[in-house]
């Protein structure tokens, strides 16, 4: 078995670049968040509207957020160095598994307290209409931060800002819910404010929960989804030279992709024109998905996984080789070759000799009559070279 692995690294990414225009964002909506949890807090206070309070409080937790996003960007995008040499993106994966962990925590401590109001059968007051303008601008400005900072996240593929981007977008979510639970209220229906207060915490255990599941996922190297597997399985068999693709590895880091693959070539190719297939394959599968950081590619001779016993040391290596043919044959003729093959748990042999020294008395038969209590021996082949 002939293999050749080879690691395929894309360009060198500006992280510092991506790191600054994550803060940049961050910061924008941390202040906004600031702005509009005051609003909705001191509104909703004075205006008698639990679910706009349970709402600025959800815009806290966007600022407790935005700061977590600032301290782990900081981290995740240094460059590789000897410990880490796959760069640093797995604190981004640690920064959104405690991102969605604060949401679940705040969103359920929020519907229990507004579960037990409306059950206990407290005095529930009329929300008053300023309640609506905090709405309606929390609305159209978490609207806006989440469209600008999604646009970021996607640009400088960071999972983490995509995730606080739809973090913002539950914020606005929960305000038309509290918009449209106030003009319900105002006409009567007073313990609806309570109801879209439990509804507004149901909607941040929910994001929270689904970032924090997609980071598990990730930490455990959960791999690519069965469609994307496929599509590069198939990138990999239609490549001229490539026989066959016995395993297809990948795993998750932020939104980086890393693949290991085996091939299987034809046994008779030279380990470079392997190499070159391998490349081919690696270019196919980055057209297919630009995320692609890292292929580590194999080139097998055969399919080792139908042959179990390939893996284990038992065949001798080229000296040892060269030896039992000095020792039984004497010496080879001056600028003679070895050529070896390991296929099927044997070393298939070839000889090949210089025209100026053809050594007739050098035949196959002759070889295997010598090596024929070599139990590793295949076939013989002997050529005359120029």
């Amino acid at each position: 078995m002939e293999s050749t692995p080879s690691s395929q690294p894309i360009p060198e990414r500006d992280l510092e670049t991506e790191r600054h225009a994550a803060s940049k964002v961050t910061i924008i909506g941390m202040l906004l968040d600031t702005f509009l949890g005051l609003i909705k807090v001191v509104g909703g206070t004075l205006f008698h509207s639990h679910a706009l309070v349970v709402d600025g409080i959800h815009s806290f937790t966007d600022v407790a957020s935005d700061w977590v996003v600032l301290a782990v960007m900081r981290l995740s995008r240094k460059g590789p160095d000897d410990d880490h040499p796959y760069g640093h993106q797995r604190i981004e994966t640690l920064g959104t598994l405690l991102l969605g962990s604060i949401l679940i925590a705040v969103g359920a401590a929020l519907a229990w307290e507004n579960i037990l109001r409306l059950f206990e059968g407290d005095e529930l007051l009329i929300p008053e209409w300023p309640v609506l303008v905090a709405a309606a601008i929390s609305v159209l400005s978490k609207e806006w931060i989440f469209r600008y900072t999604r646009y970021v996240g996607l640009k400088i593929r960071s999972d983490l800002i995509v995730a606080n981007a739809w973090h913002s977008r539950t914020d606005a979510f929960s305000s038309v819910v509290v918009l449209l639970s106030t003009v319900g209220a105002m006409l009567g229906v007073v313990w609806l404010d309570t109801v879209a207060a439990v509804a507004v915490a149901v909607i941040i255990v929910h994001i929270g929960w689904k970032f924090t599941w997609d980071s598990v996922k990730e930490l455990i190297d959960t791999g690519l989804s069965k469609e994307d597997t496929e599509k590069l399985r198939a990138i990999a068999l239609t490549t001229p030279g490539v026989r066959n693709v016995h395993e297809l590895r990948s795993r998750r880091m932020g939104q980086d992709i890393l693949l290991d693959i085996d091939l299987v070539v034809r046994p008779e190719i030279s380990v470079s024109e392997g190499h070159q297939i391998g490349l081919k394959v690696v270019t196919g599968m980055r057209e297919a998905l630009d995320n692609i950081q890292d292929i580590n590619f194999h080139i097998d001779a055969e399919n080792d996984e139908l042959i179990p016993s390939l893996n284990e040391p038992g065949l001798p290596s080229r000296e040892e080789i060269h030896a039992q043919i000095a020792q039984a044959l004497g010496e080879l003729p001056p600028h003679s070759r070895l050529g070896l093959h390991y296929l099927e748990n044997r070393v298939h042999l070839e000889i090949f000799l210089h025209e100026d020294h053809p050594a007739p008395e050098l035949t196959t038969n002759r070889v295997q009559e010598a090596l024929v209590d070599a139990a590793w021996l295949g076939s013989v082949r002997i050529w005359i070279a120029a």
